[in-house]
């Protein structure tokens, strides 16, 4: 199955399959991106994140990854953070999910890097199973905390 980096001719496939994925979370409506802001931040001068895309034999687009680098300070070496992992609901169960981390673990071990990491909702079963059985081991003894909105412009604000 072809997997390939995006490119900017790829925006409007990687924004439909944001939107489907937020679908698929139960979140359709929190997803605010605007094109020309991501645009930017994948392909601009500077590129916040990277993409793979998925694609069947015919050419059409089966699932994405989207990733970055992060920093390991006790590894002393970078890693890659896995934000969005997505194949359609027609085309899982055929590979196109661990191809696409596949490719993530080619990357991370071509790059240096010390570890592939992602979280995953605690309802998505399905996606559990499938990351035990390629031997992701979950990281129980961490939570994640965010700042966003008003928080973190108060954060900010000192």
């Amino acid at each position: 199955m072809p997997l390939r980096p995006a490119t900017e001719a790829d925006l409007d496939t990687i924004i439909e399959l944001i939107h489907a994925l937020a679908e698929y979370e139960r979140e359709p409506e929190a997803v605010r991106l605007v094109p020309g802001e991501l645009r930017r931040h994948l392909f601009g001068p500077r590129p916040y994140a990277e993409v793979i895309l998925a694609e069947t034999g015919e050419g059409a687009s089966a699932g994405f990854a989207l990733f970055f680098h992060n920093f390991s300070t006790w590894e002393g070496k970078p890693g890659i953070y896995l934000e969005d992992l997505f194949v359609r609901p027609e085309f899982r169960g055929q590979g196109y999910g661990k191809a696409l981390l596949a490719e993530l673990a080619r990357l991370a071990v071509e790059r240096g890097c010390a570890r592939l990491e992602w979280a995953v909702l605690d309802w998505n079963e399905p996606s559990i199973q499938f990351y035990r059985a390629l031997g992701a081991a979950p990281m129980d003894e961490w939570t994640t905390y965010r700042l966003s909105g008003e928080a973190l412009a108060t954060l900010a604000r000192g």
